[in-house]
């Protein structure tokens, strides 16, 4: 069973193109079990209460330590005045007391919102309190978190379990707040479960079942690491230093190509599930992995719910693509009058039903030009717009064809990629600055040939999080232009092969 489509909408497709519309466009129907993703913990925690839930580098909980720390903090958070519909800060490093957090703002009605404090730098920390109009910081005493963004609580410094009785108020539907740049998406438990707990996102966890934890938590795809194996039962390893350590003893891995890549699969033998999302995957590795475990690559950008659309791939089948719609949700190709393209001509990816979230915290009008009224699906439904290019195959998968716009996808992060250009122009030394994505890396172009390439990274780094600073700064007397007077990016790119491969790297 899929969704049923609003015959208006289609019209003007042939017949044959309606009906493969219907059916290529829409996911299968499914009921997840569970309306909020932390009950579905707290049901494993009740039946399995020894069952390891989470390891870091020697140390570990079961679900019930796991499930009475993160009640205890629960406690304290609803006693120190958060409300279902807050957002509260989790700004630390990745531990144990990271997991204790988000479990604990879910218990308390409140929405996490994640940041890696050992990567990003403090402007852009009061950036992320001010947009998400957060009071309350959780830490670590070992993260060091300026006390002025906020009241900060250090997780692992609260007194013992007995200290206080528990009693959670009402949960909220929104269950947190992921950054992508500058702009908040607003992810609900609605839209988590609907990821986490069906094919193919359940990814097949189950009790006994290890999975990796190796993202950084501030990323889309730390979600489905984290609350993806304890919503099914499974056992959660967070990283250390050594990747590749971490992966040797897990079942499962969710990654970036750019993190799977760093993994030799001849030494994780254990791993029988991978799946991949966050920028493109090339063929090769989709091949190379495909040939021993369980591969599946995924699309999709936060403000659909991690991912919208996956293939399970193997190799020697054909061409690498994104597959198909996740349960519940549609995927339509349109043009630029959100008119549905015949099948197989290449448009823009709009995501519609379960999977699309509930716009950007304080930003209306961005979530207005993004999220729009769904024509296919009517009523109140909303479809995103992705400004992905695609085109459906003849057999019903997505064929991924590059984006539109300056939104950018890097290290598995989307971001624009006027941000960091105004954040280059902000150097010294900088007039003019402008960046754009070459073989997978960011590179800011700055003029004139005179300005420095260190005084404008370190300027980037010093408002952006690490992933927006370019890792090639390359200075020039003037940026090109085409004749509409816009920066020529193909120019730039020709300069970029003419460098020596010394210079490029």
């Amino acid at each position: 069973m899929a969704a049923e489509f609003q015959e208006s909408a289609l019209r003007e497709l042939s017949a044959a193109d309606r009906a493969l519309f219907r059916t290529f466009g829409a996911g299968p129907i499914r009921t997840p079990p569970f309306d909020h993703v932390h009950h579905a913990f707290e049901t494993h925690a009740a039946r399995r209460p020894d069952a390891t839930a989470v390891e870091h580098l020697g140390e570990s909980l079961t679900y019930a330590e796991l499930d009475a720390r993160a009640g205890l903090l629960a406690e304290y958070l609803i006693r120190g005045g958060v409300r279902p519909g807050d957002h509260v800060g989790l700004f630390l490093t990745r531990s144990i007391s990271m997991v204790v957090g988000v479990l604990a703002v879910l218990k308390a009605g409140a929405a996490y919102v994640p940041q890696d404090v050992s990567t990003t730098p403090e402007a852009h920390l009061r950036h992320v309190v001010r947009a998400a109009r957060i009071d309350v910081v959780l830490t670590t005493s070992a993260d060091a978190v300026p006390g002025h963004l906020a009241s900060v609580i250090a997780i692992d410094t609260l007194p013992g379990v007995s200290t206080f009785c528990r009693t959670i108020t009402a949960d909220s539907d929104v269950a947190a707040v992921v950054f992508t740049g500058t702009s908040g998406v607003r992810v609900t438990h609605a839209n988590l479960c609907n990821l986490l707990l069906t094919a193919p996102g359940s990814l097949a966890v189950a009790p006994g079942t290890r999975v990796a934890q190796l993202q950084n938590i501030a990323c889309d795809l730390a979600m489905w690491e984290v609350l993806g194996t304890l919503a099914n039962g499974g056992t959660l390893v967070l990283r250390g230093d050594d990747a590749e350590r971490t992966a040797r003893s897990v079942d499962v891995v969710i990654a970036t190509p750019g993190v799977l890549v760093s993994l030799d699969p001849d030494a994780c033998q254990r791993i029988h599930t991978v799946v991949v999302a966050g920028e493109r995957c090339p063929q090769a590795l989709a091949d190379t992995w495909s040939r021993r475990v369980t591969f599946y690559n995924a699309c999709g950008p936060a403000e659909v719910t991690v991912v919208n659309t996956m293939q399970r791939h193997e190799a020697g089948t054909g061409r690498l693509t994104i597959g198909r719609p996740v349960p519940n949700t549609t995927v339509y190709v349109l043009d630029d009058d959100l008119r549905p393209c015949p099948i197989g001509a290449i448009g823009e990816m709009w995501v519609g039903g379960t999977g699309v979230t509930a716009g950007y915290v304080g930003d209306l009008d961005l979530t207005a030009l993004r999220y729009r009224p769904d024509p296919f699906l009517g009523g109140d439904h909303l479809m995103f717009w992705t400004r992905d290019l695609g085109r459906w195959t003849a057999d019903g998968e997505l064929e991924h064809h590059g984006r539109t716009g300056d939104q950018v996808e890097v290290l598995g992060y989307r971001f624009e990629l006027d941000t960091v250009t105004a954040a280059l122009e902000g150097a010294a030394d900088c007039e003019r600055a402008t960046t754009l994505v070459h073989d997978g890396r960011l590179v800011g172009f700055i003029s004139p040939r005179t300005a420095a390439p260190e005084v404008a990274r370190r300027t980037v780094s010093q408002r952006l999080p690490h992933y927006c600073v370019p890792t090639l700064i390359v200075p020039v007397d003037a940026l090109p232009t085409t004749e509409r007077g816009r920066v020529d990016r193909r120019a730039l790119l020709s300069r970029l092969d003419g460098l020596s491969p010394a210079f490029r790297s």
